[in-house]
C-alpha cells in the first residue's frame, strides 16, 4: 500500500519497537529505536513524535532532522551517509518527492525518493524481523547525464544518551574477536577496514550500551555490517548528544562509479537491540536459525586432517586416520591441504586444482570410497580465490593476478589474489570445483582464504577491485550451491578472518580461528557467540600440545571446550594411545546426544564476579533442559569462587543438577561441590538464578560440565 505523507509507522516484534516518521519531502526518519514501546495509540506515536526534534542553540533556524542517510542539507553537520559527485558537481544532496510501500507480513518500509537536482535516486530498506533485528539497506540510482563517482553510501541509526560505553572486537591471527571497551565520547568511534575480506580485527558487532552493561543486563545498541570485503563500521557522537550507528561498504577511490541509469546497493545492515548482551545475540541467532537456507541437519562430527598430516599426505595413513576417525564416532572426514598438483607446501600449486597424480595415482578415489564405506561424508580443502605465482595457472595468465600501477602486489603466503570479476577466471574456478565434486561426490568444503587484499586492482577495468571481487565471490559460492544443492560450505580465512552474515547467506558455518587452544577458544568462542549461534561454529579438539600456542591440555578441557560449538576433531588420532581414543569416544558421543539442545537452544553467558571463571551454557526453549560449562582459565586472588548463579530457566520448576560427560581435575579429591557426586541435586529455576551452584575446585585450564533437566 501507499503509506500517506507525513505519517508515522509503529513497528513491533519480539520485544522491540521501530518507530518510524516518513515524510513526503524528505526520507525516514527513527523516532525510536529499542524497548517495546506496547500497544500504543496512533495519538500517544504522534505525541513521541511531536517532541522527538527539538530546536538547537546556534544551529540552523529549524529543527535538524537526522534520516536513516543523514545529509548535511537538513542541517547534520557530521558524516552524510552518501559522498559522491559528477565531475565536482551534485556532491550535496536533498532527496524529496518520497514515496512509501509497507509489507505488513514482513515489517518492511520501502521508501523511494529522488533529487533532480543532482540527478540521483535513492530507495532505502527498513525491516524489523521476527527476532526483533532491524535490518536496513539502501539502493542508489544515477538518473543524470554523466557519471557519477560514489565515494559512500551508508545507512545509519540513532541511539539514546542513555548510551554511555561502547564495546566492539579486535584481534589478529588466532586470537580473533578480543573485546575492548570503553566511553562513548564526542566525536567518531571509526572502524575501517581496509584488508579486501572481513578480517581477525572485525568490530564484528560495535556495541553501544548503558553503563556497565553486561551480558543479562543493560540496554544495548549493536551494529553488524553483513559483508565479506571492505566495510566501515562506526558510532557517532555530536556535541548535541545526538549519537548515530551508522555503518556500510567501504569503498577504494574510483571503485564505483554510476553510468546514466545504472546503480548500486549496499549491503544488509543489522542492528540490534537488547536488555544485555545475550539479548542481542539471541536476535542474531533466532534470525539465522529462521533463515530458508540455514542447515537443517544434525551437524555431523568432523575430523579434518591439517594438524594430523599437514601437507604429508601418504594414502596408507590418510586411510588408517580414515578407520580411527569411525571407531571414533565421526561422520565427516576432511582431507585439509595439499592434495592437488605440485603442493608439497604453501609455496606453490595454488589455482591448479587437478588431483596430483604423482601423489595419488589412482586419484582420491581409493580415500573417497573408503571415507564412503565406512559411512562418512567426504570433503576436501580448496581456495580458490588464491593463487601461487608457482602455479601453471599463474604461468598461464598473469593478468588473471589483481594488480595495479604496471607491478604485483606484495605477495603473502607466497600467494596472490586471483581476480574472479575477470568472467574467464571466475568460470575457470567455477568448472574445477564443479567437477572435483562430482567425481568424487564430495559433500563439504573447506573455503580457505589466507591473505589480505593488498594492491587489488583489475587489469581489465584498471580500477580497484576489491568491491567486484566480493560480489563475484557471491555469486561463485551461489552457484556451486546451485549445482549442487547437498554441498556445504565452510568459511575459512586464515582461521576467522572472514566470520560475516553476507558470507553466511552462501555457506554453512565458520571456521572461527586456526588457533584451537582450548584457552584460547573459551575467548574466541564466547565472542564470536554475540553474532553466530554454535551450530554455525566449527570447534575440534586439538592435539594435547597445542600446534599455535605450545600449551599442553587434558583432554576433557579440550573437548568440553570444543563441545559448544559445530564439533570437530584435528588430531592425528591414529597416533594416540587406546586409552585416549577410549576418552574421545565418549566425548563423541556426548556431542551426538547434547547437539539437539546445544544446536537449537538459547546462548547463556554468565555475569560472574570471579573474572577467571567463566560460565556459559545452552538453554532449551522450552527450558525443559539446560548445559553449562564453567572453565577456570587461571588462578584467581580469591579462593573458593562461590556460587555461580544460573539464569534462563523456569522460576518454579524443578530441576536435577548433575555432572556429565568424563571429570574434570579438582584441587583436591575430597571438596567436589553435591551435585557433582551421585545423582546430583534437585533445585528450582528461582533457586537456580537466585542462589545458583557450588563452583567446583577446578585446577586453572580445566572445566566441568553441568547437566540441568526438568524432573
Amino acid at each position: 500500500m501507499t503509506t500517506a505523507p507525513s505519517t508515522i509507522s509503529h513497528l513491533r516484534a519480539a520485544g522491540v519497537s521501530l518507530v518510524l516518521e516518513l515524510p513526503a519531502h524528505g526520507l525516514p526518519t527513527v523516532l525510536h529505536w529499542g524497548a517495546d514501546l506496547g500497544d500504543v495509540s496512533d495519538a500517544e506515536v504522534q505525541a513521541l513524535a511531536s517532541g522527538a526534534v527539538p530546536l538547537l542553540d546556534n544551529s540552523v533556524d529549524v529543527p535538524v532532522q537526522v534520516s536513516v542517510l543523514p545529509e548535511g542539507s537538513a542541517g547534520w553537520m557530521g558524516t552524510p551517509g552518501l559522498e559522491g559527485h559528477r565531475a565536482g558537481d551534485d556532491w550535496s544532496t536533498l532527496f524529496t518527492d518520497t514515496s512509501y510501500e509497507t509489507d505488513a507480513v514482513s515489517r518492511t518500509i520501502t521508501a523511494r525518493a529522488i533529487d533532480a537536482a543532482a540527478g540521483l535516486a535513492l530507495t532505502t530498506e527498513l525491516r524489523l524481523t521476527d527476532s526483533g533485528l532491524v535490518m536496513a539497506r539502501a539502493t542508489l540510482r544515477n538518473t543524470g547525464g554523466g557519471d557519477y563517482a560514489l565515494g559512500r553510501l551508508s545507512l545509519a541509526l540513532p541511539v539514546p544518551q542513555a548510551a554511555t560505553e561502547i564495546l566492539d572486537q579486535a584481534g589478529r591471527w588466532a586470537k580473533e574477536r578480543v573485546p575492548q571497551r570503553r566511553a562513548i565520547t564526542v566525536g567518531t568511534h571509526l572502524r575501517e577496514n581496509r584488508r579486501g575480506r572481513t578480517g581477525a580485527d572485525a568490530a564484528t558487532v560495535l556495541t553501544a550500551g548503558a553503563g556497565g552493561f553486561g551480558f543479562r543486563a543493560g540496554e544495548t545498541w549493536g551494529l553488524h555490517v553483513g559483508f565479506s570485503g571492505n566495510h566501515v563500521s562506526a558510532l557517532e557522537r555530536a556535541t548535541n548528544g545526538r549519537t548515530l550507528l551508522w555503518g556500510g561498504e567501504l569503498l577504494l577511490p574510483g571503485e564505483v562509479s554510476l553510468a546514466p541509469g545504472e546503480e548500486y546497493a549496499t549491503p544488509w545492515l543489522f542492528f540490534a537491540y537488547g536488555d544485555g548482551l545475550d539479548a542481542q545475540a539471541t536476535r542474531f541467532h533466532d534470525y539465522l536459525r529462521q533463515r530458508p537456507n540455514h542447515p537443517t541437519s544434525e551437524r555431523p562430527v568432523v575430523l579434518n586432517t591439517w594438524e594430523a598430516v599437514y601437507f604429508h599426505h601418504d594414502l596408507p595413513t590418510l586411510l588408517e586416520l580414515a578407520e580411527r576417525a569411525a571407531e571414533v564416532g565421526v561422520e565427516r572426514y576432511v582431507l585439509d591441504d595439499g592434495w592437488f598438483l605440485g603442493r608439497r607446501s604453501d609455496d606453490a600449486g595454488l589455482g591448479d586444482w587437478s588431483v596430483d597424480t604423482d601423489v595419488w595415482p589412482e586419484g582420491l578415489h581409493p580415500l573417497v570410497n573408503r571415507v564412503k564405506q565406512l559411512g562418512m561424508q567426504f570433503g576436501l580443502w580448496f581456495e580458490p580465490e588464491m593463487v601461487n605465482p608457482d602455479s601453471e595457472l599463474a604461468r598461464a595468465h598473469p593478468e588473471w593476478i589483481m594488480q595495479t600501477g604496471g607491478r604485483m602486489p606484495l605477495e603473502a603466503r607466497q600467494q596472490q589474489v586471483l581476480n574472479l570479476g575477470i568472467p574467464e577466471a571466475w568460470e575457470y574456478i567455477r568448472a574445477a570445483i564443479s567437477g572435483l565434486v562430482t567425481e568424487y561426490d564430495i559433500d563439504f568444503i573447506k573455503w580457505d582464504h589466507n591473505r589480505d587484499l593488498v594492491d587489488a586492482g583489475s587489469t581489465v577495468t584498471h580500477r580497484a577491485g576489491v568491491h567486484e571481487q566480493t560480489l563475484a565471490v557471491y555469486r561463485l559460492l551461489a552457484a556451486l550451491k546451485a549445482e549442487h544443492p547437498r554441498l556445504e560450505i565452510e568459511s575459512c580465512s586464515s582461521g576467522g578472518a572472514r566470520v560475516d552474515l553476507g558470507v553466511l547467506e552462501h555457506t554453512d558455518r565458520v571456521w572461527a580461528s586456526d588457533c584451537i587452544d582450548p584457552l584460547e577458544r573459551q575467548q574466541i568462542l564466547r565472542w564470536t557467540g554475540q553474532l553466530l549461534p554454535a551450530e554455525l561454529i566449527g570447534s575440534h579438539v586439538g592435539s594435547t600440545h597445542s600446534h599455535t600456542t605450545g600449551r599442553t591440555h587434558e583432554l576433557s578441557f579440550r573437548a568440553a571446550t570444543a563441545l559448544f560449538g559445530h564439533f570437530g576433531i584435528e588430531w592425528n588420532i591414529a597416533k594416540i594411545t587406546d586409552a585416549e581414543r577410549a576418552e574421545l569416544a565418549e566425548w563423541v558421543a556426548l556431542y551426538k546426544r547434547f547437539r539437539p539442545l546445544l544446536h537449537t537452544g538459547t546462548t547463556v553467558r554468565i555475569d560472574h564476579p570471579v573474572d577467571e571463571l567463566w560460565a556459559h551454557g545452552v538453554v532449551a526453549a522450552d527450558a525443559s533442559e539446560a548445559l553449562f560449562c564453567l572453565a577456570l582459565l587461571s588462578r584467581p586472588s580469591t579462593w573458593p569462587p562461590g556460587f555461580v548463579r544460573i539464569p534462563g530457566l523456569e522460576a518454579d520448576r524443578r530441576y536435577r543438577v548433575s555432572a556429565v560427560g568424563p571429570r574434570a581435575a579438582l584441587t583436591t579429591k575430597s571438596n567436589a561441590p553435591s551435585w557433582q557426586g551421585g545423582d546430583g541435586v534437585v533445585l528450582t529455576g528461582r533457586m537456580l538464578a537466585a542462589v545458583g551452584i557450588q563452583a567446583p575446585p577446578l585446577q586453572p585450564e580445566h572445566a566441568a560440565l553441568v547437566h540441568i533437566a526438568a524432573e
